[in-house]
């Protein structure tokens, strides 16, 4: 039996070692060679230099990420494509330990293990290849393996910790085995620095431990259950918060009550920690407690894991150029932790979103440091209404644009309440309990979760983000039957979606394989059935809980569940024995492993590759880091540059941070100004970029602060800015009212009406304003302040806006949404994907959107400097943040081509609208609405045949949208007022432009489609 045993060792340790190496060859050929959209940006310059980014932060991940990088050598355009190749390391160690997993489950299931008869090590090895594999080209998993994000990394540690207690379950009987055990809270302590979610596999863990440990009871494994429960209470709601809270109680006790130096308590806290861990760990040692050693030691190593967020402090102490919310001290630290900055979703008791506010209280959200003290700032605490109170809150979140989709999901008819508002009643609707499990079901877990799940195992839509409409990211099967049932007729849909690269169909064969796993396993190993569906649950129904998520979503959240995949991918490996020890009753027991092995390879692992290659394949795609540096590459030097999004934002921050792209610009995020913090850290200078140029001292801009300023207009007259600045920032409550009439004081805005001085020959001369634009300067320059409130990031861009004295060019994405202008938007010119402010009023334009157009410095940009990112190239692949992007600057090339013809340059014009179909083809990216002002510049520069054809092609897809629209059951068109808006725009928008260019044949045709789709659409709307 040894050298039976021996050779199985053998074989299976090269075998996972081999699917390493395929699985890491596979990311690595498929990998971004730069940055990527969403996080990745931000998380890519964090390591590079070991910035803080959003909380609660990653640490750990970010001093692996920075060892990565230096493997770029001095090329800082390859440190990107480094930390993308951790990221596909770190898949492929997680695919070795996934196969390790499978095998010891798979041979512990196993009859006759005890004496393994060399027979066995086919079917065996052959389980762990089939399930390995398929997580392998799975859609989620494959997604993360091929960005500089932190999911990788998450998903290794996750499989790490499993498979090192299956480990430990082995070697459970041998001297020393409590050493996994250490070796387990260790890594999930480290783990704490990557991504909390790691330790929803504690439960599980505990469960092994007794299942090996202990004889097995139904008493037992409820008394194990709630073990469980309790542990992993204590580490994510006691250990991970406590620990800085207690922490800052000391500090608060030393400084503000002993008056000793800041971080004096931190450090005599920490110090008192340390001893007591000690001290148990002496103690346990001595009284020869073995239970109480194992716990000390866990307690312990799970805090030396926990400590990489000391270098979040020590990095925020040394303000690095990015430095979300400043954590230097316990207090911020503890509220960077606690994310509080996002906001709470309750979990076990809470508000409906309808609920209205019957009293505000005001509690600690936190401490600015003044005077060698720490002085509390205050946030509001909103007491709602009783009757709108509930346990196990799902529709919480009172944002308006929420409310549809709570209605819609959660089918809402509720209970009617009258509510007194003032001297006014009002009729407020309170969901039902009921109507909350069913949003919890059918969005929560239906939407956000099982819809997940059947994109990895039977198949998926497209590359939509999917809202509820049944065009857009759904799960599908390829089986026409199932699928028409669900979304309609799928040979009827438009043509774009048939052909979309994210289309992938694997006809239910991962999935039914799984099921086939799960039971046989159940019927061969209940124990570790239990495990593995423990598993299962606590990385995917268990998240919902936490997550807690509302409706509309910024982007799929299905990297959340990547655990969760992991666990059914154990279970398709399995589902090889399920057909295997059906096969080998059939024919003989090595011929049937070979059998199944071949088939279920072919039907699960090469269908999921063969479909998910071409959209998962990022290799030759540059978009986001060019669109980043075509954001800079706009602005004139020493500029501030205004953006809002993390599309918009983080890949600007990665060129200019880690590719040294314009690092004179200061690049200003509108959507963090808001913050105190933000503002500080625009006072620094950070690379070759100088401060903000501001008035008000920085405790004007504290946290607590002027949070909030209402506009009460008492002068109606216009009022210079910087007396507007003045006067806000004084702290007499003279200059203040009275909001509650029981003494809560704000600050306010006493005009809406902002004069700006201009100095009309000075703003020439720095290029402000060009020469060519000279007699259309205004002077003074009036802001007409559009909102009845603003905020501190208002009150800085004002402060910035009349202490700049138009020295440095201002400029604000074209990306930023138009509710964040506030006025200011009279006052663009376009130059390219920015808005410059200038003195130049523009009441409406006549090229584009806001503001005027420069014709001759948006030409030198978009066709001179910018670049696209091989967008044109047939062979990359553009996904649908992608495409969203490139279909804005489509746009913007139409803008580019009217300004131009309207200042009698038809040639540049022609080669404007034609770079904008070059960046990217139609066959990439359809011809929608966005490219209708390009087919508009060639028509009346003369090109007639390709204007036209453009509009043709426009009219052919939006009616596409339209026809299926209509064919669509009423009840399944929730989510569609985009689609079946936007396509009704661009006929519109092309009855417009035939009637504006007499063209007499395509005003009756298109008419009569408009007043056709509007009839049928909008009759009872």
């Amino acid at each position: 039996m040894n050298s039976i045993w021996g050779n199985f060792r053998r074989l299976n340790t090269i075998t996972g070692w081999l699917l390493f190496v395929i699985s890491t060859a596979v990311y690595m050929l498929t990998l971004e060679p730069t940055v990527s959209f969403w996080d990745c940006g931000e998380f890519i310059l964090s390591s590079f230099g070991l910035q803080v980014g959003h909380p609660p932060g990653a640490p750990l991940f970010v001093m692996i990420g920075r060892i990565a990088t230096l493997f770029a050598g001095g090329d800082t355009s390859k440190v990107a494509l480094m930390m993308n190749a951790l990221s596909a390391l770190c898949s492929g160690f997680a695919i070795m330990f996934l196969f390790w997993t499978i095998t010891h489950l798979v041979r512990k299931a196993y009859p006759g293990i005890d004496e393994i008869e060399s027979k066995h090590i086919p079917a065996i090895l052959g389980s762990g290849i089939i399930g390995a594999l398929a997580y392998t080209f799975s859609d989620t998993f494959w997604f993360s393996a091929v960005e500089g994000e932190l999911y990788a990394l998450s998903s290794l540690v996750t499989g790490l910790v499993f498979w090192g207690m299956l480990k430990w379950e082995e070697e459970a009987d041998k001297p020393y085995s409590g050493r996994w055990i250490i070796l387990i809270a260790f890594i999930m302590g480290l783990g704490l620095g990557i991504h909390r979610l790691n330790l929803l596999v504690l439960p599980v863990l505990v469960f092994v431990f007794y299942f090996r440990k202990y004889e097995i009871t139904t008493k037992g494994v409820f008394k194990t259950l709630i073990l469980a429960i309790v542990m992993l209470w204590l580490i994510v709601f006691v250990l991970i918060p406590g620990v800085p809270k207690v922490a800052g109680w000391f500090e608060l006790l030393f400084v503000n009550g002993i008056g000793l130096p800041f971080n004096s308590g931190l450090l005599f806290f920490l110090i008192l920690l340390i001893s007591a861990l000690v001290f148990g760990i002496r103690y346990s040692i001595k009284s020869r407690r073995v239970i109480l050693n194992y716990v000390m030691t866990a307690i312990t190593v799970i805090m030396i894991g926990y400590s990489s967020y000391a270098m979040i402090m020590i990095r925020s102490s040394a303000r690095p150029p990015m430095n979300q919310n400043n954590p230097s001290d316990i207090f911020s630290l503890s509220y960077y932790i606690n994310m509080e900055q996002y906001g709470r979703a309750p979990k076990f008791y809470g508000n409906y979103y309808s609920a209205p506010i019957v009293d505000v209280k005001s509690v600690v959200a936190g401490y600015n440091k003044i005077n060698g003290k720490y002085k509390p700032y205050f946030r509001p605490d909103y007491v709602y209404k009783k009757e709108f109170m509930t346990i196990f809150p799902r529709m919480y979140d009172s944002e308006p644009e929420y409310e549809p989709a709570y209605k819609y999901w959660g089918n809402i008819k509720g209970r009617r309440y009258t509510v007194t508002s003032g001297s006014e009643k009002e009729i407020i609707v309170c969901p039902t309990f009921g109507e909350n499990l069913r949003y919890f079901f059918r969005y929560q877990t239906g939407f956000m979760y099982l819809r997940y799940f059947m994109w990895n195992f039977a198949g998926r839509q497209n590359d939509n983000q999917g809202n509820g409409n049944p065009i857009q990211g759904n799960w599908i099967s390829g089986i026409k039957l199932i699928d028409e049932a669900r979304l309609g007729d799928p040979d009827k849909i438009p043509e774009d979606l048939k052909n979309n690269q994210g289309r992938n169909t694997y006809y239910f064969l991962p999935l039914l394989l799984g099921i086939a796993g799960i039971l046989w396993q159940y019927k061969k190993d209940r124990n570790r059935f239990w495990l593995v569906f423990a598993f299962f649950f606590m990385t995917g129904i268990a998240i919902i809980f936490y997550l807690n998520q509302h409706p509309n979503q910024p982007r799929e959240r299905d990297y959340a569940y990547a655990g969760s995949f992991y666990a059914f991918a154990v279970w398709i490996g399995m589902g090889f024995m399920f057909v295997y020890e059906y096969l080998r009753k059939l024919i003989r027991e090595r011929l049937s492993a070979a059998i199944v092995f071949i088939v279920l390879l072919f039907a699960v692992p090469v269908l999921m590759a063969s479909q998910n290659w071409d959209d998962h394949n990022r290799s030759g795609r540059y978009t986001a880091r060019d669109i980043g540096a075509n954001y800079l590459l706009s602005c004139a030097p020493n500029s501030v540059l205004f953006t809002y999004g993390d599309n918009d934002s983080f890949p600007v921050w990665y060129v200019q941070d880690v590719e040294q792209v314009r690092t004179d610009v200061r690049v200003a995020n509108l959507s963090y100004i808001q913050a105190g913090w933000y503002i500080d850290m625009m006072r620094q200078k950070a690379f070759e970029s100088d401060p903000l140029p501001l008035t008000l001292a920085p405790e004007k801009y504290l946290e607590g602060v002027r949070d909030q300023l209402f506009v009460d207009n008492r002068v109606d007259k216009p009022v210079d800015l910087a007396q507007i600045v003045q006067f806000v920032g004084q702290d007499d409550k003279k200059f203040m009212i009275d909001i509650s009439g029981r003494g809560d004081f704000l600050n306010f805005l006493p005009a809406d009406k902002y004069l700006i001085d201009v100095d009309s020959a000075k703003v020439v001369a720095n290029g402000t304003v060009k020469e060519y634009f000279r007699d259309r300067i205004v002077s003074p320059m009036v802001w007409e302040y559009t909102e009845d409130r603003a905020f501190k990031g208002d009150l800085a861009i004002m402060d910035l806006l009349t202490t700049n004295k138009w020295e440095r060019p201002v400029y604000i994405s074209t990306t930023v949404p138009s509710d964040q202008y506030k006025g200011l938007e009279k006052y663009f010119v376009q130059e390219g994907i920015t808005y410059r402010i200038v003195p130049i009023k523009t009441d409406k334009s006549e090229e584009g959107e806001f503001g005027m157009i420069d014709p001759v410095v948006m030409y030198d940009n978009m066709m001179n400097k910018y670049k696209w990112g091989n967008a044109a190239d047939p062979d990359v692949y553009l996904d649908e943040n992608n495409k969203r992007m490139l279909s804005n600057f489509r746009r913007i090339f139409g803008n580019l081509g009217k300004a131009l013809l309207v200042a009698g340059d038809t040639t540049k014009a022609v080669e404007a609208a034609q770079r904008g179909l070059e960046i990217v083809p139609a066959e990439k990216l359809p011809s929608d609405f966005f490219v209708l002002g390009l087919a508009e510049v060639l028509i009346r520069a003369g090109k007639e045949e390709e204007g036209n054809k453009i509009i043709n092609d426009v009219i052919k897809y939006s009616k596409e949208y339209l026809d299926y629209a209509i064919g669509m059951d009423r009840d399944k068109q929730f989510g569609m007022d985009y689609p079946i808006g936007i396509n009704m725009q661009s006929l519109l928008d092309i009855n417009n432009m035939a009637i504006n260019l007499k063209m007499d044949k395509l005003i009756s045709t298109v008419s009569s489609d408009v007043n056709r789709y509007y009839s049928i659409l909008y009759s009872d709307k």
